[in-house]
């Protein structure tokens, strides 16, 4: 994340915190829009005011109407990581919730890179394979070596398809010449010989996106 956009995000935050602040001054009963503060509070990180709002009754499982996410899920997606360890430590919090597209926050976690979210979920015994789009393959497009690691350790199916394209995560990885992931995919067990519906394997996909890297990687023998 560039420095202007951290520096941007913060400025923004700050505004947000004070808008916030001024609609909390009124009663919860003459108040419209807590619903939309709710949400407000989490993209700012504003923990604060998210509690206030919980308090009021508000509790961790709402889901917004743009992607169908929860506020835990928003958290993830915000990095707005004070709210989130006030979400996910909430009482009956859904830690298997999914957005309208199927999204789990472990999937989320994995698609940004997010490995202290992946690992404590993780140690929450969250469901890391699903039918179609799993956590791996969301880890293997960010390329996190780590996380792929946590997951296959976790018992995560190293060949799971995608739907429709049927791309495993190791197909994902060498098309977007993540090189440290498909090591991680490789060394994991990955089936290297898998095709998807269009008849290509990883090494030919890292072929058609020049991916010279990850070919060499492709054609070298896993670590013990």
């Amino acid at each position: 994340m560039s420095s202007l956009f951290k520096k941007l995000r913060s400025r923004w935050r700050h505004i947000g915190r004070a808008l916030l602040y001024t609609s909390l001054l009124l009663p919860g009963a003459a108040r419209a829009g807590a619903y939309e503060e709710y949400f407000q509070a989490i993209r700012m990180d504003n923990v604060y005011f998210l509690k206030q709002l919980m308090q009021r009754g508000m509790g961790p499982n709402l889901i917004e109407p743009k992607r169908g996410y929860t506020g835990l899920m928003l958290s993830i997606r915000e990095d707005s990581m004070q709210a989130f360890d006030l979400l996910v430590n909430a009482p009956d919090v859904n830690l298997e919730a999914q957005a309208t597209n199927g999204d789990t926050p472990l999937m989320l976690a994995a698609f940004y890179g997010n490995t202290p979210v992946v690992k404590l979920l993780l140690a929450r015994e969250v469901e890391v394979n699903r039918p179609g789009w799993a956590p791996l393959h969301y880890a293997a497009i960010n390329g996190n070596a780590q996380i792929v690691k946590m997951l296959l350790e976790a018992s995560a199916y190293v060949d799971a398809e995608s739907p429709d394209e049927k791309m495993t995560p190791v197909m994902l990885a060498a098309m977007r010449g993540r090189v440290a992931a498909v090591e991680a995919l490789r060394d994991g067990g990955a089936d290297l010989s898998l095709k998807n519906a269009d008849g290509l394997t990883a090494l030919d996909l890292a072929g058609r996106y020049g991916q010279d890297e990850v070919i060499e990687v492709l054609k070298a023998a896993p670590k013990s």
